[in-house]
């Protein structure tokens, strides 16, 4: 174990996030820890990935996806915005790979990507409903 400084030396505020009081580093558990860390690369192209599931219209065309594939002028009468919002939109999402797309004539039809999405999706909302219960 080893002994590192406080480098912050002002008093704790109550809306602070709770922390160590002795600032010691367990270095076998850091040892253990690092090499699950990401790498930043990857961490970052996580961020992108979560920055385009910030957006409530976003997350509100997920979720008219959630269940059933659809096209852009469905989508925007389901979610009240104009289709060039939509447009907008599904293009943020189809550069993260969150949701596929198929032309039939000539309508777009849209689907959240893959299971790992829909499940993401569905696992997060469930979540957020259980925090409220």
């Amino acid at each position: 174990m080893s002994k590192l400084p406080s480098s912050n030396s002002r008093p704790a505020h109550p809306e602070d996030a709770p922390s160590c009081e002795t600032h010691l580093v367990h270095l076998e558990q850091v040892r253990q820890v690092q090499p699950e860390v990401l790498p930043v690369d990857q961490a970052q192209q996580m961020a992108e990935f979560f920055t385009a599931l910030s957006d409530p219209s976003r997350l509100r065309i997920m979720s008219a996806l959630a269940n059933r594939e659809l096209c852009v002028c469905d989508l925007a009468a389901a979610v009240k915005v104009s289709e060039s919002a939509v447009s907008h939109q599904l293009r943020i999402l189809r550069s993260q790979r969150l949701v596929n797309y198929r032309r039939e004539g000539r309508n777009v039809y849209y689907s959240l990507a893959d299971r790992h999405i829909i499940s993401l999706y569905h696992e997060i909302s469930q979540h957020l409903k259980e925090a409220t219960d």
